[in-house]
């Protein structure tokens, strides 16, 4: 019987196919490296999903919610709330890098400058006109907050909601579908990491990516699970119930790969429909707290490289530039590459051909970076929805599978009528 419902587990095959990628990566590197379009098109087929799947939860969302002062709030909180939890990352990036000085000793004999060059290109010709302009997912999430606003006044608007739940419900069937190819994108985008750029390409740079790791690591079980213990949840509870999509994310280094799975999700543990499509995608955008991580130790780590001591008003400039240019990293090819590139070019300080140390080890990195904007984003859903008094505790309960700790709510708000439904359970699990 356990055998049975371990084949059947979603979870055990994107492991096990990740495993199998990494183990052909390393034994066969040249099959492996062919393995590449399983992963990059199964990234696409699920992108596909991610535009539709936005548009019928936010129009849906607010169309049904009734009190549009409560839209406007939960979004200017969720922009506040990005801004406070990255910037927090950003000095936790920066005071790592300080104290563990990952650059220093490593050896600049074998740069390759050449590859540079495109991506120092695309930071010279990138502006935000252009970000808002190509960002087709901020363009949706705009035209649906449009659309929900005026569906939510027009009184004949009944037969148009049923429509929209029909397709939402075939949409998201599909894309259950879809899921059942994620082992195999798993192991396209898993042998293809490793058949092309190799174990050993990390040993120069361990002591950076070891730091980056870590680092991430501390902010999600720190940072972001007292975020989470503020509304009743462990960060292992969290993690255990998106493990699957935990897992597509690794496989793939696409945080996008698990987007649409995230919503389901948060939904299913009783976060309300318009804070879910409101947040998620906006912090696509906006909340990337892995990749501001990564380009504020990576940036220190290049001084160190250089024997550059960079002054403290030359270390919150950098920030600055950072506070700005991550927060349009998502829509940018290369992104963490090319923020980086800006950021050099800004300052004027350090070799912007110091970024060929890091083209072999970035795509290692990635894996960190999406994965912790992955839970940063869940979690940023959350805490706005227990703070909007819109996170179902008793659907919670029941998704998570454990009783959770108290929540400071006086109970289940319905979020149409404003009134609530019944008082949240007082007293935790023994």
């Amino acid at each position: 019987m356990k055998l049975n419902k371990l084949v059947r587990n979603l979870t055990f095959w994107v492991l096990l196919a990740i495993v199998a990628g990494a183990l052909l990566g390393h034994f066969k590197p040249a099959a492996a490296v062919q393995m590449e379009p399983l992963g990059k098109r199964f990234i696409d087929v699920v992108k596909l999903f991610i535009n539709p799947i936005i548009f019928l939860t936010i129009t849906l969302g607010i169309s049904t919610m009734g009190d549009l002062k409560k839209v406007g709030r939960i979004g200017g909180k969720a922009l506040l709330y990005f801004e406070i939890v990255t910037t927090l990352a950003l000095f936790i990036g920066v005071g790592v890098a300080a104290l563990v000085r990952p650059g220093a000793g490593v050896s600049t004999g074998k740069l390759n400058a050449e590859k540079v060059g495109e991506f120092t290109k695309r930071a010279t010709e990138f502006s935000w006109g252009h970000f808002l302009a190509d960002n087709l997912t901020l363009q949706v999430l705009l035209v649906a907050i449009a659309l929900g606003i005026a569906l939510s006044k027009y009184a004949g608007r009944k037969p148009i909601i049923h429509f929209l739940k029909a397709c939402s419900k075939y949409v998201f069937r599909g894309l259950h579908l879809v899921m059942l190819l994620a082992p195999i994108g798993a192991f396209g985008g898993m042998a293809f990491t490793i058949g092309k750029y190799g174990i050993a390409t990390l040993l120069p740079l361990g002591k950076l990516m070891v730091t980056v790791y870590l680092t991430m690591g501390v902010f999600i079980f720190l940072v972001l699970g007292a975020i989470l213990r503020y509304c009743g949840i462990g960060m292992w509870t969290f993690l255990k119930y998106i493990k699957a999509e935990l897992l597509i994310v690794l496989g793939t280094s696409s945080s996008e790969a698990g987007l649409p799975g995230l919503m389901e999700k948060l939904e299913g543990m009783g976060c309300a429909q318009p804070v879910v499509g409101l947040v998620v995608p906006t912090g696509y955008s906006f909340n990337l707290d892995g990749t501001t991580i990564y380009l504020s130790l990576s940036t220190l780590f290049l001084a160190q490289v250089f024997h550059v001591e960079l002054s403290g008003a030359q270390i919150l400039t950098m920030m600055g530039i950072l506070m700005v240019t991550s927060k349009g990293a998502a829509g940018v090819a290369g992104s963490g590459f090319v923020v980086l590139a800006s950021t050099l070019t800004a300052m004027k300080v350090i070799p912007v051909e110091g970024l060929a140390l890091l083209l072999g080890v970035d795509r290692f990195m990635s894996e960190a970076r999406s994965i912790t904007n992955f839970i940063g984003n869940g979690v940023a859903t959350i805490f706005l929805a227990h703070t909007e008094d819109a996170l179902d505790h008793e659907m919670a309960v029941e998704a998570l599978g454990k009783r959770l700790k108290p929540l400071r709510l006086r109970g289940r708000k319905d979020l149409t009528s404003g009134e609530y439904l019944g008082e949240v359970a007082e007293e935790a699990a023994p």
